[in-house]
């Protein structure tokens, strides 16, 4: 496979090189322009006027990078009614967004969310008008469905989604950042599978999630069976967040800079990896490899190749690269 890689790169640098000129698809030698390389620097975080929303703010933090935030900072960003419907629009939207390349969610004020906002959410789950019990659950799969789909559309989103998490991560906020590409948090972090507390059983995604990121049974059990605190050390010891750090600033600060490294690779490489690490998750090894087979096939044909081999072989970083939108 190295070889017939190899041989790949080798005749589409050829065809690229001796081709004749085309402003869409010519691949220029010569090193980047000053102004070239002025656009992938960092910029000043602005508001992304796309995504007007009551419960999120989202903005620009760095060129391809979105900060979505949590933003009920009075009520500890308690899950309420807008809520479930805007993520869903937010996270549509970015993945059809051409220009984003990676997300960093956060949450703004003193925790990363209290959860379920119950005081706003109680008319929700009142039992509908009607005694017939078939209707009665059909209409509660309605709604547990589309909740379900406020977290599922993290992971259907094709860009990396990198969750920064500080303070409390309570409930529902579980089932988001398990939704998450990578999770990243603060030392006053702690985590709570908190639906059996209120009775019920969690049911938009940590029961079926969580056990594939931590992979020890028992951990995920103890925690889903007593709503007990996971705090950040036992967190990272368990792989729940790849890394821990001393305060709030200096993880984001950290999670921009790995957002930053990720929107510097290749779109087509990145998203194509999160779509085959998802699809790999769900399916045997060998459903995996046929599954790759069929996506690499025309994968393999992107212009991304040439243009990221031609730098590494001039040892330029892949920052300075100018890889077209996706």
């Amino acid at each position: 496979m190295a070889i017939v890689a190899s041989h790949r790169v080798r005749d589409l640098l050829r065809r690229r090189l001796t081709a004749p000129t085309n402003p869409g698809l010519s691949l220029s030698l010569c090193p980047m322009s000053f102004s070239a390389q002025h656009d992938v620097s960092r910029i000043s975080p602005s508001e992304a006027p796309e995504h007007n929303y009551e419960s999120l703010r989202v903005t620009t933090a760095e060129r391809h990078i979105l900060h979505v935030q949590l933003n009920r900072p009075e009520k500890r960003n308690a899950m309420n009614k807008a809520f479930w419907r805007e993520m869903v629009e937010c996270f549509n939207k970015i993945a059809q967004d051409a220009d984003c390349r990676a997300v960093v969610i956060s949450g703004a004020g003193k925790m990363f969310t209290s959860g379920i906002d119950l005081m706003d959410m109680a008319s929700e789950f009142q039992k509908p008008q009607g005694d017939d019990v078939a209707r009665i659950s059909w209409y509660l799969h309605d709604l547990i469905s589309r909740y379900q789909e406020t977290f599922t559309v993290i992971e259907k989103c094709p860009k990396p989604v990198i969750a920064a998490i500080h303070g409390g991560c309570i409930g529902g906020g579980v089932d988001l950042i398990s939704a998450c590409d990578i999770r990243y948090c603060a030392q006053d972090a702690f985590f709570q599978v908190k639906e059996v507390d209120i009775g019920l059983a969690a049911d938009l995604g940590t029961l079926q999630r969580l056990p594939r990121i931590i992979r020890n049974r028992s951990l995920v059990n103890e925690l889903a069976f007593t709503a007990r605190k996971m705090m950040a050390d036992e967190a990272l010891g368990s792989g729940l967040v790849s890394r821990v750090f001393l305060d709030q600033k200096t993880m984001l600060d950290a999670a921009f800079a790995l957002a930053a490294d990720i929107a510097s690779k290749s779109p087509v490489a990145v998203q194509g990896t999160k779509v085959n690490l998802l699809y790999s998750r769900d399916h045997s090894v060998a459903e995996g490899l046929r599954f790759m087979r069929a996506w690499n096939m025309s994968m393999l044909q992107t212009e991304d190749i040439a243009k990221s081999v031609q730098a590494t072989m001039e040892k330029k970083d892949l920052k300075s690269v100018n890889f077209s939108k996706l």
